[in-house]
């Protein structure tokens, strides 16, 4: 454990991370994709990117979308019965009949699992009345979340000159819908029996790829193949999207490990406690320690450095808990956090002795 006193803290104001200079010398992977990008979760730092703007068919990847805006907008546990014009929609579907009573929640699995086109039509005309309100509420939530290059013409993915996106609008579009409980308990799941009918997920990277945790996939002929996924290894969540991508799969695989074998999200106050001189006090010093974490992400090449502020000394009365002050951290003279520092005792006022007979008699 690193132990810094006040004293201390007034010669030495700066703590700097070792770094490994020769990360930065692992070159990018070969990919099938047109277009890729890689994403920090936490940060939306882009850490790869081919193409990330080119505005592209997305396929079912818009499923992303569908499933955020309902999401935002119904109850999961509220009851549907499925309209006649909801079913027998072209393409990949979760089996709706007509008459048939689901929650919104099963329609989402039938939606991200099956990525069922029905499931689409019927979550859109129930959210929105139709399938066009349905993706004006899609475009106003693109543009919301700062999406340049996207446009929504329904809620499934199937081709239309006037449906598209980007890989860096959907890696925002991912960001953001992963903020939803459901929504990663969803994407997550391997396999979901609703009915008599049992939905097992296309994404195959949740069972081949270390730390993939979704999200969706996607394919027409025009589009070729979508894939957006999710990723988690020691802490660190990163997004990778590739568009009219052959081998998305290796794609995503070679990717992750090139990504993580560069990045990484570290505490960097693990470990730290400081010691106040405290003036007046029953106890000479007290201990100030970190309210909280501070995550940075950082590249192995980064030299990190922490700042901190605290006082040379503090008056007692001291209540644990209360703010000391803050350590703030740096990525290579970036600031990428702060934290604040906080006594982690009570030290009270120390009473003045009393004075003797004879001290009073002669005082």
């Amino acid at each position: 454990m690193r132990v810094l006193t006040a004293a201390m803290l007034a010669a030495i104001l700066l703590l700097s991370f070792p770094v490994d200079a020769g990360a930065a010398d692992v070159p990018a992977p070969e990919i099938s994709a047109r277009a890729a990008l890689v994403m920090e979760a936490e940060s939306g730092q882009a850490l790869y990117e081919r193409n990330a703007d080119e505005p592209m068919l997305i396929a079912s990847t818009t499923k992303i979308m569908t499933a955020l805006v309902v999401l935002e907008h119904c109850d999961l546990d509220a009851t549907v019965t499925v309209d006649a014009a909801w079913t027998g929609i072209e393409g990949s579907s979760m089996y709706l009949k007509p008459g048939q009573t689901l929650t919104i929640r099963d329609l989402l699995y039938g939606l991200m699992l099956a990525s069922g086109n029905d499931a689409a039509v019927a979550l859109a005309c129930t959210a929105a009345g139709s399938v066009e309100a349905f993706a004006g509420l899609m475009n106003e939530k693109a543009q919301a979340l700062g999406c340049v290059n996207t446009h929504f013409a329904n809620a499934n993915g199937l081709d239309d000159p006037a449906h598209f996106s980007s890989a860096r609008d959907l890696a925002l579009i991912t960001r953001e819908a992963l903020n939803y409980d459901a929504f990663r308990q969803i994407v997550s799941t391997t396999s979901r029996t609703i009915g008599a009918n049992t939905f097992v997920n296309h994404n195959r990277l949740l069972r081949e790829c270390e730390g993939v945790f979704g999200v969706k996939t996607g394919y027409t002929m025009a589009a070729g193949r979508a894939l957006v996924t999710a990723c988690e290894r020691n802490g660190l969540t990163l997004l990778c999207v590739t568009l009219s991508a052959p081998d998305d799969w290796d794609d995503h695989k070679s990717l992750y490990d090139w990504a993580y074998s560069l990045y990484s999200r570290d505490d960097v106050l693990a470990g730290v406690s400081w010691s106040v001189p405290v003036i007046g006090g029953v106890a000479e010093t007290v201990a100030v320690a970190p309210e909280s974490g501070l995550s940075v992400f950082h590249r192995g090449d980064e030299e990190i450095t922490i700042e901190y502020h605290l006082p040379a000394f503090v008056y007692a009365d001291v209540r644990a808990g209360q703010r000391a002050g803050e350590a703030v951290a740096y990525v290579t003279g970036a600031e990428a956090g702060r934290a604040a520092l906080v006594y982690m005792q009570d030290v009270a006022q120390a009473q003045p002795e009393k004075p003797t007979f004879w001290e009073r008699v002669f005082s």
